[in-house]
Formats: structure tokens, sequence, C-alpha cells
């Protein structure tokens, strides 16, 4: 649940007005800056981050004249954390989010997905898209795999039973390990404060239930509902096939390689691509001010 105690504007690097959905498995909290008139940005996240890791993206957004939807996930930043991992499958993340922007009746929007938020706000995409005007890929992914995928060793640990929750509901590891450390490149860019923000949303053991199911929801092979939910999903990109797309991609993601963006690109070969060689899975912390400017005149152009 919120947690009162927490100054969440963290000294003044998240300034923005708190607005609440209703959903039946909680309350989800997201931002909503800028004009109501501007074409809707909608900023993805996955995991285990929640909106501040778009923080460097609001202002100039909202400057340009676009109104910026920023959603925190069930289980992740202001929003509700119940301690119930079905309430955290892939397609129930989907489908609130779905519920949120039909809410929000939003149109001719923009998604810009990271992480989970591919899947997540691409099911929204395929549903509707007559909704929506363009996409942002950042180091995301959706489609289902061809055959039996290696699992690196920390998400096959991360997915033991028992072990799995001791890394990460006790020693909080998928933050401290991948987000401060394997997935950043430019790790001096994590000040207290910022640190702080990541760490303020999951305190304690019951908190970080959505974070381990996360890891665990990731198909190792094309069988299993998530992997059908993805070739879906995948299916449905046909119908944005004409619709412009800007894709920034880390050169130093471990998790997210160039095969990855190579699939993207036979979905959308005319992608805008923009490839970041020093940067690491958390691209928006490593390399905000390209993606960002590159941002706004992909979307100024189109």
């Amino acid at each position: 649940m919120h947690n009162p105690a927490i100054d969440w504007s963290f000294d003044g690097s998240w300034p923005y007005a708190p607005h609440w959905f209703d959903t039946p498995d909680g309350r989800i909290h997201f931002v909503d800056e800028g004009s109501r008139a501007g074409r809707p940005i909608v900023l993805i996240h996955g995991n285990p981050t929640w909106g501040y890791l778009y923080r460097h993206f609001i202002p100039p957004l909202v400057a340009a004249g676009y109104r910026v939807v920023v959603p925190d996930h069930l289980g992740f930043g202001r929003s509700d954390k119940p301690d119930a991992p079905e309430a955290y499958r892939i397609e129930r993340h989907a489908r609130r989010l779905e519920a949120l922007l039909d809410a929000l009746e939003l149109r001719d929007a923009t998604l810009v997905p990271h992480d989970w938020g591919g899947p997540i706000g691409l099911y929204w995409a395929t549903r509707h898209p007559d909704r929506v005007h363009s996409l942002a890929l950042l180091d995301t992914f959706v489609h289902r795999p061809a055959g039996r995928v290696a699992l690196p060793l920390p998400l096959r640990l991360f997915r033991a039973r028992g072990l799995g929750e001791l890394l990460v509901k006790g020693l909080h590891a998928i933050v401290r390990v991948f987000l401060f450390r394997a997935g950043l490149v430019r790790r001096e860019r994590l000040t207290p404060t910022v640190r702080r923000a990541y760490l303020a949303p999951h305190r304690g053991w019951s908190a970080r239930t959505s974070i381990l199911a996360f890891g665990r929801e990731f198909p190792d092979g094309p069988d299993g509902r998530v992997a059908a939910l993805q070739g879906q999903i995948r299916a449905g990109l046909a119908a944005l096939a004409t619709r412009p797309v800007f894709i920034a991609w880390a050169g130093r993601d471990a998790v997210l390689t160039a095969d990855t963006l190579a699939l993207w690109l036979e979905d959308f070969p005319r992608a805008d691509v923009l490839r970041l060689p020093d940067a690491g899975h958390f691209l928006q912390e490593d390399a905000h001010e390209v993606i960002v400017p590159a941002l706004v005149r992909f979307l100024a152009a189109r």
C-alpha cells in the first residue's frame, strides 16, 4: 500500500502530482503532465523500475507541447503492492494498463516501452491500433521464443523456489545487483537521491513480490501462456506496420542484445534506429541526454 512516510519528490527530482486509477487488483499510480490538448506520450517502465526512470524525459516532452502519461505498474512505484504473485501475471498487467489508457481516452498516442513495458504496452497498441500514432522502443521485447532459451544464471537462480525468494525478496538483488550494477554503464549517475528513489517503493519482503514475479514470467521457450501472449502481440504488430517507429538500443545490454534488435527490424524495417554503444539495459539512465533530443526530433517530424 501507499506509504505516506516517503517523500516522493526525492529532493525535487520527481516533482509531479500523483494521479490514481482503481483496478480490481489494487490502485495504480500515474503521472499526467502537460496540456490535455497535446498529443499523448505514454512512457512505460519494466522491472524493477518505476516511472522515475523517465524523469529526464518528462520536462522536454512537456516543453515540446506533448501530454506525458507515466504509469507505475501494480507492485511498483506508488502503486499498490499486493503480496499475491498471480496479480502480477503479464496479461493482468497488460489488461490493467489497457483499462487505464481507455479510461484516459487517449488517442493519437505514442508508446515508449522499456523492458517488460513492451508486451504490456503493445498489448494495448495491437488491440487499439486506431489510437496509436507511433512507437518508440527502448531495449524491450515482445517476440515469442523460437526454441529453448538459455536463461542467464542469475535469472535461473531468481526463478528457483526458495532461493529466488531469498535473493529477490530478502536481499533485493534485482535492484541492488542488476539495476545498480550490471544494468548500467555510468554507475556514477546513481547519486544517493537516485538510489533512494529506486529503493523506496519496495520496502520489505512482501513489497517485492512483483519484482520476483516478473523474473518468473520470462518464457524459457515457445510454450506456455506468456510465450503464447507474446506471439499474439507480435502478430498484431502487422496492424501498426505503417506507423512511425523510433528505436533506441543499448550496445552493452547483457539481457536484450543485437539479436532482439534484429527481430524488431524484421517487424519495422523503416524504423529510425539510434544505437548507443556505451549504454546498458537502463539506457534512460546511461544516455538520456542523447535519447531525449532524438525522440523529440522524431516526434516533431511526424
